[in-house]
């Protein structure tokens, strides 16, 4: 086979959207590997700094080295800049920077956005870059004001700014990154606010409005003019407000004799962290009561809200909520015996409701298949643990969230690689790599065949 190496090599946007990511990852991996990135003054190893790297542009939060004393200042703003990337998508940053020199944004540019962001057209899109890029700034810095009237007194100025600024970073990006400590004992994670109602509803805040997606604040934002709401957005606010609400009662109930998480907390301070607990799985990874001591029905709850995760266009990674609702409501109407996918007086076309199963497949695949592979490769897991924790791992990867039992920096070398893929597949979505490795785009075939039968159920 013979490479014509004169032949300009063209790429779609979903490939140019995959390899992005792909070399943020390689970047970010590079500056940290350096030894001017840890407090120790020598290299990481490529390996746990790809992987920090990737868990960083993926706003995963899963780690190998603990992030407030492995790594020093550089080290820790490298970081934090690559969440701010990845949750954003390089491509907004990009535009930013073309904004910011005068350049003029082309169709092509223009497609790859609609791309990135997940919108239903180019129109306008330059317009909606610049709104997200100022509403992100905007409640990122409203959310650092209000971590600081609780980190200052705490850590002091200079510090208790780069906390409040660095965390309010993470949480409205959904990565579960945090400076606590994890394995310092009195700080891990945000377990020593978790009877701190202004750090819980804070953090809580950034996450719901990060998860909810750009283009659902932008018409939230725009409603006294429009007087009302597309479908998608419609979809997207009940199925949150559901998860939300449904998550905190169940994991309140589920939780709330355990002496190990909220069993001995007042009533106020119950519901606090079993809001948050419901909150912080779609996406974020952080959280104020021990996950490994949970009751097996909270793990399990867990699992799957992370796997749901956040919506379209936002800077979660999962399922999605509008996928999530799209195959509910599906469900919905052929109990009912309805022809038409119906809800809020419209009807869902049937190429949405073949995309949705599609990713609710591939989706489920791809954690099953992931489990089973750190099952083969994992040996460092008590057996009667085992498929919880590995269950959790991969589930936590794939929805992009961070939460951990316990197993990640336990990971042997394959098992970091496998983490690796699957944020990677998580953040950029199972169905764009997919299309990115085959280069084959939707097509209508002009051929039809006869319609048979086959029994189901």
């Amino acid at each position: 086979m013979y490479v014509n190496l004169g032949k300009k090599i063209r790429f779609n946007s979903v490939q140019i959207l995959a390899l992005g990511f792909f070399s943020l990852i390689l970047v970010g991996g590079f500056l940290l590997s350096l030894p001017i990135a840890s407090n120790s003054g020598q290299s990481t190893s490529i390996v746990d700094s790809l992987f920090i790297a990737t868990s960083a542009v993926c706003v995963t939060g899963l780690i190998v080295v603990d992030t407030a004393t492995h790594w020093n200042y550089f080290g820790q703003t490298v970081i934090i800049i690559l969440i701010q990337i990845g949750g954003l998508g390089f491509m907004s940053f990009t535009t930013l920077l073309a904004i910011l020199i005068g350049k003029k944004i082309t169709l092509k540019e223009r497609l790859l956005l609609q791309e990135s962001m997940n919108t239903f057209s180019i129109q306008g899109l330059v317009k909606l870059i610049r709104y997200i890029l100022i509403f992100t700034f905007a409640v990122e810095g409203l959310g650092a004001l209000l971590l600081s009237t609780q980190f200052i007194p705490l850590f002091g100025v200079s510090k208790g700014i780069y906390y409040s600024i660095w965390h309010s970073i993470s949480a409205f990006c959904n990565a579960g990154f945090d400076l606590m400590g994890t394995y310092s004992g009195k700080y891990s994670s945000l377990t020593a606010f978790a009877n701190n109602p202004v750090v819980i509803y804070t953090i809580s805040a950034l996450i719901i409005i990060g998860g909810l997606g750009f283009t659902v604040w932008s018409e939230v934002y725009n409603y006294k003019e429009r007087k009302k709401f597309s479908l998608h957005s419609k979809v997207v606010l009940t199925v949150t407000g559901v998860l939300i609400i449904g998550g905190t009662i169940l994991m309140l109930f589920l939780e709330y004799k355990n002496p190990l998480t909220i069993g001995n907390m007042p009533l106020f301070e119950k519901f606090n962290n079993a809001f948050f607990a419901a909150v912080t799985p779609r996406t974020a990874g952080m959280n104020t009561i021990s996950t490994s001591d949970m009751t097996l029905g909270g793990q399990f709850l867990t699992i799957i809200l992370m796997f749901i995760g956040g919506s379209p266009g936002s800077t979660a990674g999962g399922l999605k909520t509008a996928t999530f609702g799209v195959l509910m409501i599906t469900l919905i109407s052929i109990i009912r015996g309805r022809e038409d996918i119906e809800v809020f007086k419209r009807r869902i076309s049937k190429d949405t409701v073949y995309k949705a199963f599609a990713l609710f497949v591939l989706s489920l695949l791809l954690v099953i298949v992931v489990t089973m592979l750190l099952c083969i490769t994992q040996q460092g897991v008590p057996d009667g643990d085992k498929f919880n924790y590995l269950l959790y791992e991969a589930s936590s990867a794939y929805g992009t969230v961070g939460l951990t039992l316990g197993l990640t920096q336990h990971l042997n070398t394959a098992g970091k690689i496998i983490i690796m893929i699957t944020m990677y597949l998580g953040r950029v979505g199972p169905m764009t790599v997919l299309l990115a490795l085959t280069n084959r785009m939707s097509k209508k075939s002009g051929i039809k065949y006869p319609e048979d039968k086959i029994l189901i159920g």
